[in-house]
């Protein structure tokens, strides 16, 4: 017997959720470039920069309010998955497939300088994270069952092979999905990947890696761990199944000790996630081509936003500017 209580009780939790949900507004900002974004990276509260195929890159310097296009000479056919900006003048862009390809700009993108150059077929590079404005790696997949991995002390002018690699399980491979995963934080790298197996390699400060099964879609090359992001020891790993992106089970998992113990989302994001980004608090923004989502309790359960397809997502130090990109050139603004 539904009693008046229970009806009561029913209409105040659909009002919350109403209110919860009509708070998160995606906005477009921009659409219609003939390129698929992939790259993001949110440098302060007004400085944002994108790259994506075809050789596209933009800037932002007013909050998203209006982008830079441009198109880099003489790499019209380079696929820039990966990003890392440090200033309205200066950021490094590289390119996944072949040839593997590393370019930086420091006067705001009037010049690309190529800092790095791989012919060999076998190297394809997946995201780029620094740790600090001079020091950062790139991850690409593996080769002879170690992730290839390239590492810079200069601010990107210079790539060397970084050792020790990860090792690679049979079949695994991490995704050029969103730059997001490889993650620098607190002198640790995190590197997320799939395939047969989903997992989490974790480095210390003392490049020693430890190796963690998680419990998200697995078992064929489109499945795995997308993407990751970091507060503090809780992490949230986000992906799915890239082929069947409305697939909703197992797209997401958490730890709140640092990566070591890893447990499945109770309610988790409603299909495919490519991206992840820490928010505030316990609020952490995840985004993909069947939509955008939002978790409250650093990753336990999660609530759709918004229907539209994205690839990436990106928040500056600060949290003021909270950018998403997809396909076709497609640019938005997330305000909590």
């Amino acid at each position: 017997m539904i009693t008046k209580q229970t009806r009561s009780l029913t209409l105040l939790l659909m009002l919350l959720f109403a209110s919860i949900s009509n708070a998160q507004h995606i906005t477009l900002l921009q659409q219609g470039k003939p390129t698929n974004i992939r790259g993001l990276c949110v440098v302060n509260d007004n400085v944002a920069w994108i790259s994506g195929s075809k050789g596209y890159v933009a800037i932002t310097t007013n909050a998203g309010k209006t982008w830079a296009w441009q198109q880099v000479k003489g790499y019209e056919t380079a696929d820039f998955r990966g990003i890392q900006a440090f200033s309205e003048k200066e950021a490094v862009i590289v390119s996944s497939g072949t040839p593997a390809l590393i370019l930086k700009t420091i006067d705001g993108g009037i010049n690309w300088k190529l800092e790095y150059k791989n012919t060999d077929t076998s190297c394809f590079m997946d995201a780029i994270s620094f740790a600090n404005p001079k020091h950062g790696f790139i991850l690409g997949d593996p080769i002879n069952n170690k992730f290839f991995m390239l590492e810079t002390i200069n601010g990107g002018e210079t790539w060397d092979n970084y050792a020790p690699n990860p090792v690679a399980l049979p079949n695994e491979a991490a995704f050029a999905a969103s730059n997001t995963c490889l993650r620098i934080a607190s002198k640790n790298k995190y590197i997320v990947a799939g395939g047969l197996f989903a997992e989490v390699d974790i480095s210390n400060q003392n490049s020693q890696w430890t190796y963690h099964q998680i419990p998200v879609y697995r078992g064929k090359a489109s499945k795995g761990a997308f993407s990751i992001a970091i507060n503090n020891n809780k992490l949230v790993v986000v992906g799915g199944d890239y082929q069947h992106d409305t697939a909703g089970d197992s797209t997401a998992c958490y730890s709140t000790d640092g990566g070591y113990i890893w447990h499945l989302a109770s309610t988790p994001p409603t299909g495919y996630q490519s991206c992840v980004e820490f928010i505030n608090s316990d609020t952490f923004l995840s985004t993909g081509t069947s939509g955008s989502n939002i978790t409250t309790d650093n990753g336990r359960t999660w609530h759709k936003i918004n229907n539209t397809s994205f690839n990436v997502c990106g928040t500056s130090i600060q949290k003021k500017l909270i950018l998403l990109a997809g396909n076709n050139g497609k640019i938005a603004v997330y305000k909590p």
